[in-house]
């Protein structure tokens, strides 16, 4: 007898608009940090730029990062529609 074992994810676990954005934004910051420690200071105007741009989107619900993932075929979620 054969059985097929298939492992099914939650829902909790997919990958959504959402937690991409967020993602996204949290390894910029990193990386932005890391650039300025490695190479110049004037990295951390990226960092600023990242975080101005989640505050934007916080109050308007405009994202580009959104936009663009959500042509990428991520699932949308609740924050981005």
């Amino acid at each position: 007898m054969y059985v097929q074992l298939q492992r099914v994810y939650p829902r909790e676990n997919v990958m959504t608009l959402d937690r991409a954005v967020m993602a996204f934004a949290g390894i910029m910051v990193l990386f932005s940090l890391v650039l300025a420690q490695l190479h110049s200071g004037y990295w951390l105007w990226f960092t600023a730029f990242v975080g101005a741009n989640l505050l934007q989107a916080a109050f308007t619900g405009f994202c580009p990062a959104a936009i663009l993932f959500k042509k990428l075929g991520v699932r949308t979620g609740t924050a981005f529609s």
